[in-house]
């Protein structure tokens, strides 16, 4: 019999353990408060993104390649509903996310009906720009979805059509997104669509900061990931960005997303990485102090606190946590503080 969706999908790892599929547990008792969904079919996704593990020309059987460096199990809706249920005092929100495939807009469409049926959760979807019309949209958040996502990944045009697009025969267009990102606000409004981005891309600390400037300023908001290579994709052997560009990049998303500083008032060095935030030094520092910033950004529960907390998506458990699952403790900051070289930011 063929698992596939809409009656079966794969779950992560994170999300199996959450709902007591697998046994296991998170290193320094991290929790996950979201259920992370995915479409599932034999023929797998038609893209062919440079990075990713479910890439059409990665090697294997769709329903075994791992994605984000974590198997995907695959379980019959019906039972996961039921799990849900049971566990709904630990679950703030669910996620299902679309591959590139023909069947998986009406399939999308059906999942979330039937979720949004029989759970009190919000839903989100992670969607393909590629394959939906704006009327997709408007069915989606009718369904039941209360927030989008839709994941860029490469933070200009260039990059996008590199990883993306013609640069790996992938069908995936920078237009086509951009115009699905402002279809996506009319519809949902301010700040329910999120924008996901891969920090170590190629791109500059210059580059980044400003596409996240404009997400915000269309009414969006930003998820941020570090590029983590994945075993056997194109990228496998490209190198993890430094840890403190990623702090820059995390510190600079939270400034920008938050509204407390926008990014043309940050200073750049002559390779276009962060030299100045905008801000006196003890401000900064206060800001860094609380830890908030380099915590996972992700949609919230009702609570309004993130619930999509990836428990080390960007980084293997351990002493170099790339985004926090929990608030950091006083080592963590103390370890941040020298990985963004704090000292080195003057008082504006």
């Amino acid at each position: 019999m063929k698992k596939e969706s809409p009656d079966y999908l794969r779950m992560s790892t994170a999300a199996s353990i959450t709902l007591g599929f697998k046994s296991g547990l998170f290193y320094r008792n991290a929790k996950l408060y979201c259920i992370n969904l995915l479409l599932t079919y034999e023929e797998g996704c038609s893209a062919n993104c440079a990075y990713c593990g479910l890439s059409l020309g990665r090697k294997g059987r769709f329903s075994k390649k791992s994605f984000i460096r974590v198997e995907w199990p695959t379980y019959a809706l019906r039972d996961i509903i039921e799990r849900m249920i049971e566990k709904r005092d630990g679950i703030k929100r669910v996620c299902i996310s679309m591959i590139t495939n023909k069947r998986a807009v009406k399939d999308t469409k059906f999942v979330t009906r039937y979720i949004a049926e029989r759970v009190d959760l919000p839903i989100s979807l992670l969607v393909t720009p590629t394959i939906l019309s704006r009327d997709d949209i408007v069915d989606f958040k009718e369904l039941g979805a209360d927030m989008l996502g839709i994941a860029f990944d490469a933070a200009t045009p260039e990059l996008f059509n590199l990883y993306r697009g013609s640069g790996v025969s992938g069908p995936h267009k920078w237009k086509r997104y951009f115009t699905c990102f402002k279809e996506g606000i009319s519809v949902f409004g301010e700040r329910m669509v999120g924008v996901h981005l891969i920090v170590g891309l190629n791109e500059t600390e210059r580059e980044m900061v400003k596409f996240i400037q404009e997400i915000y300023d269309m009414g969006g908001q930003t998820h941020l990931f570090s590029f983590f290579p994945e075993p056997m994709s194109r990228l496998a052997h490209y190198p993890q960005p430094p840890m403190g560009q990623y702090r820059r990049i995390q510190l600079a998303r939270f400034l920008i997303d938050k509204g407390i500083d926008r990014a043309e008032r940050f200073k750049f060095d002559i390779h276009e990485r962060i030299v100045d935030f905008g801000l006196p030094r003890d401000e900064l520092l206060r800001i860094v102090e609380r830890g908030t910033p380099f915590m996972t950004s992700g949609c919230p529960g009702r609570d309004g606190e993130v619930a999509c907390t990836r428990p080390y998506a960007n980084s293997l458990p351990g002493p170099d946590i790339r985004n926090f699952p929990f608030p950091p403790g006083r080592e963590d900051i103390e370890k941040i503080k020298r990985e963004l070289e704090i000292e080195r930011y003057k008082n504006a």
